[in-house]
């Protein structure tokens, strides 16, 4: 199956689902998926694991990333995702067919993160319009990477040796991670809600340190489930028993 195309606010380039359970629901499900960087795009079978659970799903290209208009980081990648939210009530048109959709206004949004994505959830979940948002190894703080093979100097000349325009940025740009302050979780935990954020992390990930994300946790009163071992593989736990079944229970929880 093949996800339908559209595009928010004239640039970001959004992959999406509706429900494929044929079952008349009282409220929308949103599931927007926050997806890590770099990397290539979202496979379309996890895309379609959530649509076969009612769930409506999107994938968007942050502004600067593959088919996404725009520079990468010019502004938060948080703000990307809080345009898709504004786009789909305002109502959004598929490519091919031009079959226009709309969400209802009483959706329940969530905000699926993996790796740079989850700092995207965490701190989208500050919109009073999102209800959930589920972490997977995400950064929480990026001023505490730098026992860590992956440091931002390291990933930003990878990222242009490795994936060229696919990712289109300035050198200033991704220096604002070194200041601390710019999308950056823990330089907001006062303002971030743990009660709505559930988070999954491995003690062996490589990649991601998962001390911080402990912190984080503690701060803001998330729910973190720490494992032994995992490493730095979040996109495959969107759509891996157990891990799933504790996502759909806490989506469901009031």
């Amino acid at each position: 199956m093949y996800p339908y195309r559209t595009r928010f606010a004239k640039d970001i380039v959004t992959e999406f689902l509706p429900p494929l359970k044929k079952r008349r629901q009282k409220k929308d499900r949103v599931i927007i998926y926050c997806g890590g960087m770099p990397g290539g795009p979202a496979r379309h079978e996890r895309m379609e694991f959530y649509a076969k659970k009612g769930f409506w799903i999107f994938v968007p290209r942050y502004r600067g990333t593959w088919e996404s208009g725009g520079r990468f980081l010019r502004q938060s990648p948080e703000k990307d995702i809080k345009d898709v939210i504004n786009g789909l009530f305002l109502g959004f048109t598929e490519a091919f067919a031009h079959k226009k959709f709309r969400i209802r206004k009483n959706a329940q949004i969530y905000l699926f993160g993996s790796s740079f994505g989850g700092p995207a959830a965490i701190l989208g979940s500050r919109d009073s319009r999102v209800a959930k948002a589920v972490a997977f190894s995400p950064v929480a703080d990026w001023k505490d990477l730098t026992h860590h093979g992956e440091t931002n100097a390291w990933t930003e000349r990878f990222t242009r040796e490795a994936f060229g325009e696919a990712y289109r940025f300035s050198h200033n740009d991704w220096k604002k991670f070194d200041g601390g302050r710019f999308y950056n979780p823990m330089a907001e935990t006062k303002s971030i809600d743990g009660k709505k954020i559930l988070i999954f992390h491995a003690k062996n990930d490589k990649v991601v340190p998962w001390r911080p994300t402990a912190k984080l946790a503690r701060l803001t009163g998330a729910t973190l489930k720490l494992y032994a071992r995992g490493g730095h593989s979040p996109s495959a736990w969107f759509t891996r028993t157990p891990f799933t079944k504790r996502i759909i229970k806490f989506l469901r929880e009031k």
